[in-house]
């Protein structure tokens, strides 16, 4: 058998991200973007992959001048009446994800769960659901698997689906480029 070479692996993987995007509601980044802009501040969180993911989220509505955190930093603030919680739950459930959703709504903060499986736990409790329809960790077994391992679908379709969260959103601020990338740390 010979080997796989990079390029035919890429195509591979690049054509099951496009098929994801075919499948997400042409609605979800209006909605997202909607409740990003009318949050006083945006407390984002993840586990594992998800999590790195959520920080690259923050990262990005941080460089648009957004008053968003990482849920777990330090310095995260407290969220209340006005602020929105976005939590991925690739599977739909992760206990920690279930814990912050009930803090957040306790406090009067809206909650936005990103996820590959709507009828989930943590999407039911959500005031907003951003499906992005991917195999999950969840999902890699007993059927069609990604070329991509374990949950990596998801994960890969969460960040370009975030970049173009950023991108609408810049837009819909009337940002340039510039005013973004000026937000970015010098402490690298």
């Amino acid at each position: 058998m010979q080997p796989s070479s990079l390029t035919t692996l890429s195509q591979q993987a690049l054509s099951e991200i496009q098929k994801v995007f075919e499948r997400v509601a042409v609605d979800a980044a209006e909605r997202m973007c909607d409740e990003v802009l009318a949050a006083r501040r945006i407390a984002c969180y993840g586990v594992g992959r998800e999590g790195l993911m959520m920080k690259a989220l923050s990262m990005r509505l941080m460089h648009l001048g957004l008053d968003a955190h990482v849920v777990g930093d330090m310095t995260t603030p407290p969220v209340g009446t006005g602020d929105l919680l976005i939590a991925s739950a690739g599977p739909g459930f992760f206990s920690t994800v279930m814990a912050l959703l009930g803090v957040a709504r306790e406090a009067g903060a809206r909650t936005m769960v990103v996820t590959a499986q709507p009828a989930g736990p943590a999407p039911r409790s959500a005031d907003v659901v951003i499906e992005l329809p991917a195999q999950t960790m969840a999902s890699d077994r007993g059927g069609p698997a990604s070329l991509l391992p374990m949950g990596s679908l998801y994960e890969a379709a969460q960040l370009v689906f975030f970049d173009l969260i950023s991108i609408l959103l810049r837009e819909k601020t009337g940002q340039s480029p510039d005013e973004m990338r000026a937000r970015h740390t010098n402490l690298e």
